[in-house]
């Protein structure tokens, strides 16, 4: 079994998502060919949910990690409520941590849970640093590396960020 976690950039391009969607296919079929590929995401909108839906069409278990316990009442937008839901229903295990709170402190605390759970870590990262503020794509990517989990960074040809 080969667990491998996501971070991502949320503010994709409507281009960039079957780019993005593609590149992760290729990236994470080698893993589900016997059966036991298992995601690890936040379900956020973008990348995380890219990865979960795509874990999902090759037969993996799909993990979710939860920042908070108001985070779908208070952080999930409308256009993103139906897939959020889709997602966290079609998940083998649903992880709500125990900040009351959606906040820096919840997604730093997520960012780590879904390292600590992981054996790899995929990230839809365009390779900008940090921007200084924490619990970012750039931030997550140092952690693992740090951490000595192998990253595979996944930005195709073509994608790019909402300006």
């Amino acid at each position: 079994m080969t667990t491998i976690a996501v971070t991502g950039h949320m503010d994709l391009t409507d281009a960039s998502v079957p780019l993005v969607r593609d590149a992760l296919w290729e990236t994470l079929k080698p893993y589900a060919a016997d059966g036991s590929l298992v995601g690890v995401s936040c379900i956020a909108k973008g990348s995380d949910s890219i990865f979960a839906e795509v874990v999902l069409e090759l037969g993996g278990r799909l993990v979710a990690v939860i920042p908070s316990k108001d985070y779908r009442q208070n952080k999930v937008k409308p256009d993103h409520a139906e897939a959020f839901d889709r997602l966290t229903e079609a998940a083998a295990d649903v992880v709500v941590l125990e900040h009351e709170t959606a906040n820096r402190s919840a997604y730093e605390d997520a960012n780590r849970t879904l390292l600590r759970r992981a054996d790899r870590l995929v990230a839809v990262w365009n390779g900008e640093p940090p921007s200084g503020k924490g619990g970012g794509t750039a931030d997550t990517v140092l952690e693992a590396r740090d951490a000595g989990l192998s990253v595979d960074v996944v930005w195709p040809d073509g994608a790019a960020r909402r300006s």
